[in-house]
């Protein structure tokens, strides 16, 4: 089944409420819907994968305190080997989520978006509350969380590329940069909700911070079942800004011609309309220009933003913030700064980008610019709480700027450029690619972090830094034909 053709299994909401269709509803009505829908679904994957990072100094050993260190933590992940099993946790779900991605890409670009997403969100909230079931059930096994780890992986990789996708067959590239870095703030937002939500109640029992998550992307998983449109050509919209509605190129006797007006129209669907209807393969993605820089480049930035992900607030917990040690849901609520930050880091990434048109300087100039940051972060974050706040804000917004860029707007871009022929079909498995590649940087972040954390957070901080730099390097090519074309007048 093609997800740009008038599919049978369109969203049952158009057929219960006909007033939604067009012309009741515009086409402004329909991209702002799809963006929320979307927007309010990644953040529930967000939201659904933050609790074991809030409830690891709860799972793991407990840090010293003024008085004496005793060493409680939930068996088998308290003792000595604690962090290092945490991490082999984390490493199962972000392993299985990066071999997930690349598979998903490539069957989302081939059958319908909206039930494929629908299926990933179900499974993401069904294996998450399985995971929190192991406090009720007192569950010790090592085997079991690791498991419960590698389905949810799998599951949770389903939502990129088709959210990715959807968005990118209703959004235009004049403006992508900033849409896309304003409705990227997802993952941030996701995060802070799952921190709120796994924080609030852990007191309570741990197996709580997993089963609220887990019911809340059930709950999104059924408002996108019923509302989500994957295309507008799928209730008769075509649009002429929009850079991803069909390559006229490809076929003028069958694609209507493009026109002025900044108006949609509305066109019959024509399910003999192929548009490129054969989804672009996983090896010509790779060789599509700039699809292997950014990858590579997301591998590194990616590497950090899990880091931090996982661990900032067992790290939060375990550092004294003005000679204090926060307690567990202190941590967690203030480990929600960083994310705060990264929203606005987005949001800024992709209006420069747009402003300058160049996604490879832009970049490089968050990356390069968050190395100071995250060192005065490790080493003047302790002195008071309001440089630890400030810091981690600083540090937020530069490191998740450049992140959130590559995962929408570059993605977007490459996966409707020339060599796909403009084409919505290479959506998916271009988004796959670079957030497949790197999602293997984000499994790795996370399981070193719990083994150099051993000998201590400099160590940890110093690979953060040294990942940032190789980021950088694999764009300064990419950046530097940008400004020759900027020079050029191109």
């Amino acid at each position: 089944m093609q997800s740009n053709s008038k599919s049978l299994s369109l969203a049952p909401a158009l057929s219960i409420f006909p007033n939604l269709k067009p012309p009741h509803k515009t086409l402004l009505f329909h991209q702002i819907c799809v963006l929320l829908i979307t927007f309010l679904a990644y953040a529930t994957f967000h939201a659904s994968r933050k609790p074991p990072s809030i409830v690891k100094s709860v799972l793991g050993p407990t840090a010293p305190t003024n008085l004496t260190h005793v060493d409680l933590g939930w068996p088998p992940f308290n003792g000595t080997q604690g962090t290092h099993r945490l991490g082999e946790v984390d490493l199962a779900f972000l392993t299985t989520y990066s071999i997930g991605m690349y598979f998903a890409g490539h069957v989302g670009d081939r059958i319908d978006l909206r039930l494929f997403l629908v299926f990933g969100m179900m499974g993401s909230g069904f294996f998450t509350i399985l995971f929190g079931l192991g406090y009720w059930l007192d569950v010790h096994v090592l085997g079991f969380f690791v498991a419960v780890q590698i389905f949810c992986g799998l599951f949770q990789s389903i939502g990129w590329p088709c959210v990715v996708a959807v968005v990118g067959n209703w959004v235009g590239e004049s403006k992508r940069g900033l849409i896309m870095g304003v409705w990227n703030s997802h993952t941030s937002v996701g995060n802070i909700i799952g921190s709120v939500i796994a924080s609030g109640v852990l007191e309570f029992g741990w197996g709580w911070s997993f089963v609220l998550p887990g019911f809340l992307i059930i709950l999104v998983g059924v408002l996108v079942f019923l509302f989500l449109v994957v295309n507008p050509e799928d209730i008769g919209f075509a649009h002429s800004g929009m850079d991803v509605e069909m390559s006229v190129e490809a076929d003028s006797a069958e694609v209507p011609p493009k026109v002025d007006s900044e108006e949609a129209k509305l066109i019959v669907p024509d399910n003999s309309v192929t548009d490129s209807s054969s989804a672009i393969g996983f090896i010509e993605a790779w060789k599509i220009p700039g699809v292997a820089p950014f990858a590579f480049c997301l591998f590194f930035s990616k590497f950090v933003a899990y880091t931090f992900l996982y661990w900032l607030p067992f790290y939060i917990r375990h550092t004294a913030v003005a000679g204090v040690n926060l307690s567990h849901k202190t941590a967690g609520l203030l480990s929600t700064i960083f994310d705060i930050g990264g929203v606005l880091g987005g949001i800024t990434a992709g209006f420069i980008s747009d402003m300058i048109e160049a996604r490879a300087v832009t970049s490089i100039m968050f990356l390069f610019l968050s190395i100071p940051a995250l060192l005065l972060y490790r080493f003047l974050g302790s002195i008071s709480m309001f440089t630890n706040i400030t810091l981690m804000f600083l540090s937020g917004f530069l490191v998740n700027g450049p992140y959130s860029l590559i995962t929408t707007a570059v993605a977007a871009d490459l996966g409707t450029q020339g060599f796909s022929g403009g084409s919505s079909r290479a959506l998916a498995t271009v988004t796959a690619i670079i957030d497949g590649t790197g999602s293997v940087g984000a499994a790795l972040g996370p399981l070193l972090a719990g083994y150099v954390s051993t000998r201590g957070w400099n160590c940890v901080f110093f690979m953060l830094v040294l990942s940032i730099f190789f980021a950088g390097l694999f764009l300064i090519r990419v950046a530097r034909t940008e400004i020759q074309e900027k020079l050029s007048g191109k």
